[in-house]
């Protein structure tokens, strides 16, 4: 790879539910064999219908006690898209989501919603969101590219947020490195590489969050085709040291 290009794709304008997303960016964009389409999971779950109107949520008990101030409503959906609550206090909850990730809200979130008063989950299934994505855009523009949706997920022990991948279809998304050698001839032993966070990231530097752009195409990545899921990425309970 001697060049890595990180494009914005602009022009998108306000995505709703039944939106054909993938036609939106094929609209938007020219696109070569081998980029990487990177997606905001808030278009993509907005698409879907993935949204939630607080004023028809009723909240629950357990929701009630955990919100501690805060709009018991919101604390309720999250306990709805939570498969399990890993820390919770002053109505701010860590969660386990059905797909397996861990996670500030469980994901959902009112920021970039279709309005006030509303709130954007997680796709059902974020991998096949990208693959159904990825198929349209081929069967648009007739290029084979890969898909990632992104969402910003917070990291133990660091500062601040940054994109990762919840959802991947085309690339490898780790890049296994054992047996390789370095400069000195060292053997890495043990080193794998979250290649579709990494891109998750860098698409970001160019979408913002508050920006209104919520695509981006990687550009120089071909080497990186494959069939890996997102779901790749979390890590398993028996190598878990922290459950």
């Amino acid at each position: 790879m001697s060049e890595l290009r990180v494009l914005p794709v602009r022009g998108l304008g306000a995505v709703g539910q039944g939106d054909d997303l993938a036609a939106l960016i094929a609209g938007a964009a020219e696109l070569d064999d081998g980029d990487v389409v990177v997606v905001a999971h808030k278009a993509v779950s907005k698409a879907e219908g993935r949204v939630v109107e607080l004023d028809r949520v009723d909240a629950s008990p357990p929701a009630v006690a955990l919100a501690d101030g805060h709009d018991a409503r919101h604390v309720e959906t999250v306990l709805r898209e939570s498969a399990r609550l890993v820390r919770a206090r002053r109505g701010f909850v860590i969660a386990e989501t059905r797909h397996g990730f861990v996670c500030a809200s469980a994901g959902v979130d009112a920021s970039n919603a279709p309005a006030p008063g509303w709130l954007v989950l997680l796709p059902e299934d974020p991998d096949a969101s990208a693959a159904r994505l990825r198929a349209r855009l081929r069967e648009l523009t007739g290029r084979t590219v890969a898909v990632v949706v992104s969402d910003s997920f917070g990291r133990a022990w660091r500062q601040g947020t940054t994109d990762v991948a919840v959802g991947a279809a085309g690339l490898r998304v780790l890049l296994d490195l054992k047996g390789t050698r370095d400069a000195t001839g060292y053997e890495l032993q043990g080193t794998t590489i979250a290649v579709a966070d990494e891109i998750a990231g860098a698409a970001e530097l160019v979408m913002g969050k508050t920006a209104g752009v919520p695509a981006a195409i990687v550009r120089g990545l071909a080497h990186l085709a494959g069939d890996g899921r997102a779901r790749d990425l979390v890590m398993p309970p028996e190598r878990d040291l922290f459950r």
